[in-house]
């Protein structure tokens, strides 16, 4: 996919016009591209539309309008847009009340590298998760992690051809999967391959 530059994004008089209707339609398009995996993890796949729509919230929260500014929080973000070979997401762990969740992240380390998405007749593939920066230390993961899931050519083939994808999360104290994975979110996702 192509990366976003500055001549993408609105200004922040602009952005501030435009920014209920063009928050409706990146909620919407996210609906179709998020998945629970289990009652506690969920998968936000990005895309380019999803990563604008970062950057110009960043923009207009921080007022950030020097060009130097901008080009750093493309820098930051554009990473999180496929790369037409591979699917990227944002692993969210989700424990309402805090004292439940910290128990859990401190069970879950390493759960970020557990996450698997399988083509049907094709080996599991496992989550490369936070090549920007480490998301876990001693006592326990963070709640946040950034997931790359990088598919084969016969991989990305067997999807074009109606093959079933399933996703799951194989870690000692977390156990679910979804199979097959919704439709709606398949046909997201073979729009993000090349």
């Amino acid at each position: 996919m192509n990366k976003l530059t500055r001549a993408d994004l609105l200004s922040l008089e602009r952005y501030a016009a435009e920014r209920d209707a063009f928050r409706a339609r990146v909620f919407e398009h996210k609906r179709a591209r998020r998945l629970a995996v289990g009652p506690n993890l969920t998968w936000c796949f990005e895309d380019r539309l999803t990563v604008q729509y970062q950057i110009q919230e960043m923009l207009r929260v921080e007022r950030i309008f020097e060009a130097e500014q901008i080009g750093a929080e493309l820098e930051t973000y554009n990473p999180l847009i496929p790369d037409g070979a591979n699917w990227k997401a944002t692993l969210l762990i989700e424990f309402p009340d805090p004292a439940e969740r910290q128990r859990q992240l401190a069970l879950f380390k390493g759960i970020e590298r557990r996450c698997w998405i399988e083509v049907r007749g094709h080996a599991p593939v496992y989550a490369i998760a936070d090549e920007d920066l480490e998301r876990e230390n001693e006592e326990k993961t963070s709640a946040v992690h950034f997931l790359r899931f990088e598919l084969t050519a016969p991989m990305i083939a067997a999807l074009r051809g109606g093959a079933p994808l399933a996703a799951g999360v194989d870690h000692e104290h977390y156990r679910h999967w979804v199979n097959p994975v919704p439709e709606a979110l398949k046909a997201a996702l073979l729009a993000d391959l090349r």
